[in-house]
Parts: structure tokens; sequence; C-alpha cells
């Protein structure tokens, strides 16, 4: 069974908590007819995600083994039979869809939104499994674009309309972890010569460094143009927003260095789970958002 629930890989359902943003950043948190909905997307993400990685891990099981850190992982171990995975995968991903069509929507129009926002996710992933993750550069826009769907549907499931500045925001972030990520693997090559993903010899870490501080800096700029923007201001009736700006910056300030010092970037959701530095980041902000949006009226 702890074999069964590694492979599923619960850690990185925390990916799926995107899907909350739009009801956050609508200050809708404390409404039931949003969270519901907004939890129903999250587990249907999660058990969608599990199907990926158990076809992934199946589909890269020879690879995995000649990787220091992958090789320990359940199918490539030989812990897991390759025929289970693939029905852990069918499981999973029926669980995803009976959560879609079993839940009562604001719409019917929204079910077949998030139905296909789900069914493109998975499909996309199962490309960038096969193929795409092969492509330098189109592999990480493709991880980026993986948490835009998940913000999409949060929004479809609430019926709350998407700001152009948090599908903006989100793209930005999660392209900043996916080039950090990738660099973990250009350092691993230049380091030991394993070539631990075909495309990992078009990337050197002169390249990794300046992409990623440049997707930095665009971030950063774009989030602090997001809370002094007119728009902003009226929706949340405050033109504190601003102040929320020194977590964010601390806390990608914070990843560069455990990006470019420590080079322990592989997985930004262990990054999460461990760092208490980052942790302390992403409290501080969410705190400093509730209190200007919910309390300071």
């Amino acid at each position: 069974m702890k074999d069964i629930i590694k492979l599923l890989r619960p850690y990185q359902w925390l990916k799926n908590l995107f899907v909350f943003a739009p009801v956050f950043f609508n200050g809708s948190v404390l409404d039931i007819d949003y969270l519901l909905p907004s939890f129903m997307v999250f587990f249907s993400f999660c058990m969608a995600a599990s199907s990926i990685y158990c076809f992934n891990d199946i589909y890269d099981a020879e690879t995995d083994r000649m990787h220091p850190i992958k090789r320990n992982r359940p199918i490539a171990s030989g812990a897991v039979s390759k025929n289970m995975g693939y029905c852990l995968m069918i499981i999973c991903l029926v669980l995803s869809i009976i959560m879609i069509f079993s839940f009562c929507w604001h719409s019917d129009s929204a079910r077949i939104i998030i139905f296909t926002l789900i069914l493109f996710y998975v499909l996309l992933n199962i490309a960038y499994c096969v193929w795409l993750k092969h492509k330098a550069i189109v592999d990480v826009f493709i991880i980026a674009m993986g948490f835009v769907i998940r913000i999409y549907a949060g929004g479809a499931a609430t019926g709350i309309e998407l700001t152009n500045w948090l599908v903006l925001m989100t793209f930005l972030l999660a392209l900043f972890l996916a080039f950090a990520k990738r660099r973990d693997d250009v350092a691993m090559y230049e380091t030991t010569g394993k070539v631990v993903r075909d495309n990992i010899t078009r990337y050197t870490l002169d390249y990794m460094n300046q992409v990623i501080g440049i997707i930095a800096s665009v971030t950063m700029v774009c989030y602090i143009m997001y809370t002094v923007s007119p728009e902003v201001i009226d929706r949340f009736h405050s033109s504190k927003i601003y102040l929320t700006s020194v977590f964010v910056l601390a806390g990608i300030v914070r990843y560069l260095q455990v990006t470019m010092v420590d080079v322990k970037s592989g997985s930004p959701t262990k990054v999460l789970l461990h760092d208490k530095f980052i942790q302390s980041c992403v409290f501080g902000w969410i705190l400093s958002f509730v209190l200007i949006i919910y309390v300071f009226q």
C-alpha cells in the first residue's frame, strides 16, 4: 500500500490548490456556494493528476532506473508492476470523471467546460510524457499551461470570471518554477555527465540562470503592477494590496537561493513542504491578503 500511495504522489496534489485562486481573489473564500464546487474540482484534478503520474512512471520506467533519485520510484524499482500501474491509472481517471458528472454544478455548461478542461489536461500531459517533454523550452511551457488550466477550471466551477492579471501571474509563476526545476537536471548533467532527459543538452546553467532571472523579474513587476492597478483597487476596495509585494519578493528571492546556491529546486512541491522561509512568505502573503480583503475593508 505504501508503494501504491507513493506512485499516486499525493504530495503533488498541492499544485491543484490553484483551482481555489479565483475564489480567493474574488473575496468569496467564506462562501460555501463557491467553496464546494472548488473542492470538487480540486479532488477531480487530484485524481486526474495521479493517473498521469502512473502513466509517466510506467512510460519512463527504464529511464528512471538510470536516475539517482527517480530509480526509487515504485515502478522503476519494481515495487509496483506495470499492470498494477495501468489499473491505478484507469481507476483514478474514472473517479475524476465520476466527480465531475455526479456533482450539481451551477449550470450544465459548467460541467461540460470542466470536463473538457480536465480531459485536455490529461491528453496534454500524456503528450508531454510521450513526446513534448523531449522538446527544449516547449516542455517547460507545457508545465506552466497546466497551472493555467487549473485556474480556468476553478473559474468555470464557480462562475467567476478570471482577470487577465490572474491568468498572467499564474503562468509566469509556474514558468519560473518549471525552469528552476529543469535547472536542477542541467546542474546534474554538467556535474556528472548523466543525461536524465533527451533535451537536457539544449540547456546550460548560464542560459538557465539568465532565463530564470528574467522570468523572476517580470513576475515581480507584473505582481506590483497588479497590486496598484485601478481595476484591483476598485475590486478589493483597498489601495493597500501593494503591501503584499514584500512577501512575494522575499519568496522569489529565497527560491532563487534554493535554485542557484543550494541546487535543490528539482521538486517545487518538496521545497514548499520543507523550506520554512518560503512557508513563512506564503503564510504572510495569505494572511496579509486576508486582512486587507476580509477585515480592513
